[in-house]
């Protein structure tokens, strides 16, 4: 972990919805300019984490804390004035406006246009698209809108629920290579990620949950080399490709 103070650190967290848990006990960091995978089969709570991290969880308990700042205090849209960004898995652009309506739409950015030209030079794809309806677009062009869109205000962390689904293949290589890139602007990143092999592979650390627990945290590297845990939670056959990057 980069630095001696985490970014984000969960302790003790539980939460759910009405009087059923489906999160217990969830010790969890990520350091700035860090990426930090959740991984785990169906329904083992990866994206009710990220919902509680982000205040979208009805019940929650615990704590977590964010650059300091206790944020079972703060509602939602108080985090994400604090610097935390959310990626929704789906209706994560405004699929009616262009492309760069859908960047100057977002509030509190100091100087729209030169975090637009910013985002242009981080996504160089969307610049010839800046007038084409974000509808329009292909699955990977549209998340590049979701992940532009979002770092205009400049957080310092995102949370991404998963990015990739629903893409083919070879989107979803560029989605993750483009994932990779984020700490490069500054901003760390919270990944949860049904592609758990994938994702793991741009990765600095894992969790690994299961029933809403965590059952591993390791570097992913190691994660990526437990053999059991592969079998068990990330699927198997796993190459020399799949490792993490040293």
């Amino acid at each position: 972990m980069n630095g001696s103070q985490p970014l984000l650190a969960t302790r003790d967290l539980t939460g759910g919805y009405g009087e059923i848990d489906i999160l217990t006990g969830i010790e969890m960091t990520v350091a700035a300019r860090e990426i930090v995978t959740i991984a785990g089969t169906n329904g083992s709570g990866k994206s009710t984490l990220a919902k509680a991290v982000m205040g979208f969880l009805p019940r929650t308990a615990g704590t977590i804390r964010f650059d300091g700042i206790d944020l079972l205090a703060q509602p939602a849209e108080k985090r994400l004035a604090l610097g935390i960004a959310y990626v929704p898995q789906v209706a994560n652009i405004f699929p009616s406006l262009s492309v760069e309506e859908n960047l100057l739409v977002i509030e509190n950015v100091a100087d729209r246009r030169a975090r637009l030209e910013a985002m242009y030079a981080h996504f160089p794809a969307l610049k010839p698209l800046r007038r084409r309806r974000a509808g329009s677009l292909s699955g990977g062009e549209r998340q590049q809108v979701a992940f532009a869109r979002t770092l205009m205000p400049e957080p310092k962390l995102m949370v991404l629920d998963e990015p990739t689904a629903a893409l083919s293949p070879a989107i979803v290589s560029k989605i993750l290579a483009l994932i990779r890139t984020l700490p490069e602007a500054g901003v760390a990143v919270l990944l949860v990620e049904q592609r758990a092999r994938e994702a793991l592979a741009i990765s600095d650390r894992g969790y690994i949950l299961d029933q809403g627990r965590i059952v591993l945290a390791d570097t992913a590297a190691a994660l990526l080399s437990d053999t059991r845990m592969a079998e068990l939670y990330l699927g198997h056959g796993l190459t020399e490709s799949d490792k993490a990057p040293s």
